[in-house]
């Protein structure tokens, strides 16, 4: 794979005509680390946040509503900060990620980041969880700014005294799978990536987008992994790339 990746490093810096800075992009959960960052936050929002008007059941909730309409479940998780601060709403985040150190990040995604750093690529990470929930590791752990991490979020009002407020009107487009490949576009300029990494059926479009490296990830081992749904969609995502010649990093077997 490194030398793929070498190779790919080294067709942009000699097919560059243009001096724009080549882009890559990075779906979140399972590609840069085994955990979900949205809803370890939400569960930790359930433990420390006294939320008012949240249904008794707040996870069968989410499932359910996942199960019949992921965009609008996807949302939600988000709209519940309503009402808070936005520094508040960060600050929870970097207390939930702080509570789940050490953060379970791959270490070859560290060191692929390491490498399009030195190349002077613009990284992006564009996940379906909430955007505040992903930051804090995204900048921690690979140095991406918040800026660069597209997810879920909501519009922010600015209160009498000048203080940003998240209300529950959500920003479009929600990045799930073709809104993945929006936001990036729009975040970027217009700048399809070089490389585009991902570890699910859901990542497809945000693959395809790639001009020259489309990376699958596999998080999850069939003899080791717990979680039966996210191992069948990560084989959805390599029985539809192997035979397009997509790449294959499995950080366990």
């Amino acid at each position: 794979m490194w030398n793929d990746i070498d190779a790919c490093l080294t067709r942009a810096r000699t097919s560059n005509q243009t001096g724009e800075r080549p882009v890559a992009v990075f779906d979140a959960d399972g590609t840069l680390w085994d955990e979900d960052a949205g809803e370890a936050f939400f569960q930790w929002q359930l433990d420390n946040c006294e939320f008012q008007n949240l249904p008794d059941d707040p996870w069968a909730h989410y499932r359910s509503w996942k199960k019949r309409d992921p965009h609008g479940a996807y949302a939600w998780l988000a709209q519940i900060s309503a009402g808070s601060e936005l520094s508040k709403v960060r600050a929870w985040a970097e207390a939930c990620y702080d509570s789940h150190r050490p953060w379970p990040v791959f270490r070859s995604i560290q060191d692929l980041f390491k490498k399009l750093q030195a190349a002077e690529f613009d990284i992006f990470v564009v996940t379906a969880s909430v955007k505040w929930a992903v930051e804090p590791a995204a900048l921690d752990l690979l140095g991406v700014p918040h800026e660069n991490v597209l997810g879920i979020e909501t519009e922010t009002q600015i209160d009498a005294n000048g203080v940003q407020i998240v209300s529950d009107i959500v920003k479009p487009p929600i990045t799930y799978r073709q809104g993945k490949v929006d936001a990036l576009l729009k975040a970027s300029g217009g700048r399809r990536p070089l490389l585009s990494a991902g570890n699910t059926l859901g990542d497809i479009a945000l693959l395809d987008t790639a001009r020259d490296f489309k990376l699958m990830i596999q998080s999850q081992s069939p003899l080791l992994s717990q979680n039966a749904v996210l191992l069948a969609e990560e084989k959805k995502l390599r029985d539809h790339g192997r035979p397009l010649g997509w790449r294959l990093h499995a950080f366990r077997s």
